[in-house]
């Protein structure tokens, strides 16, 4: 009176869902990474005629600009160049991370992965009837 057991297990892993977050993230890094730069640039006195460093200043000045004056800034004079503590882009960036937070739950199903299981089983008496 042997059993045989046979289980199965299937798992719905959405793919194209995974595929968002990793756009979503991608998207939000390479802004947040822009921000860095920004504020590296910026606390370190960087040279504002310098091509690189004018890029990333265009890029970012109309979302730093909104929040500006929140704070004052903290100037450091040089001799070549003046070191500025932004605490606008820090705030930015903040805030930017917040949102990918929530887009990211957003996009995540709630019921999380879900899983089916199957068990079988026989005895193999039953094959002889």
């Amino acid at each position: 009176m042997d059993t045989t057991v046979k289980q199965t297990q299937t798992r719905n892993v959405d793919h194209e869902n995974q595929t968002t977050k990793r756009i979503v993230i991608s998207i939000f890094g390479f802004i947040e990474a822009i921000l860095a730069f920004r504020f590296i640039f910026k606390i370190l006195g960087a040279n504002p005629e310098n091509g690189f460093v004018k890029v990333i200043y265009g890029a970012t000045n109309f979302v730093v600009g909104i929040f500006k004056n929140i704070f004052s800034q903290v100037r450091l004079g040089g001799e070549n160049s003046e070191a500025v503590f932004e605490p606008e882009t820090l705030i930015l960036m903040i805030v930017l991370a917040l949102i990918a937070w929530i887009v990211l739950k957003i996009i995540t199903p709630h019921a999380g992965e879900h899983q089916v299981k199957t068990a079988y089983s026989k005895n193999e008496d039953e094959d002889d009837k």
